[in-house]
């Protein structure tokens, strides 16, 4: 199996695992590999999701729906929170990377 097969075998991997979550797909070349940016932009729109279910949570929390419980709310505002940290990691990643490539000399 030469290396492009095994790039487009992933890629439909990634496809059907997208699928069978619910998520929509990442667009991708005409290769079959996924863009870079599309996947940085449905990463960055998930913990955005995370952030305001969170939020939304915890003002029904703070309003006294009776069918918001506290475990719930708390699960769902430790999940953001992760998800924010793993973005800004993220982010701390790429602005080294780039910093390191502005650097080299030419």
């Amino acid at each position: 199996m030469n290396d492009m097969n095994v790039n487009q075998l992933l890629a439909q991997m990634r496809g059907l695992t997208q699928a069978a979550q619910g998520t929509p797909p990442t667009q991708a070349n005409e290769n079959g590999i996924a863009d870079f940016s599309s996947m940085l932009k449905s990463s960055i729109d998930k913990v955005n999701e995370t952030q305001k279910a969170s939020g939304a949570l915890t003002n029904a929390f703070q309003r006294g729906d009776p069918g918001t419980d506290l475990a719930e709310v708390m699960v769902a505002a430790q999940k953001a929170s992760i998800s924010f940290q793993a973005m800004v990691q993220v982010r701390n990643k790429l602005v080294n990377a780039y910093q390191d490539i502005m650097n080299m000399p030419i």
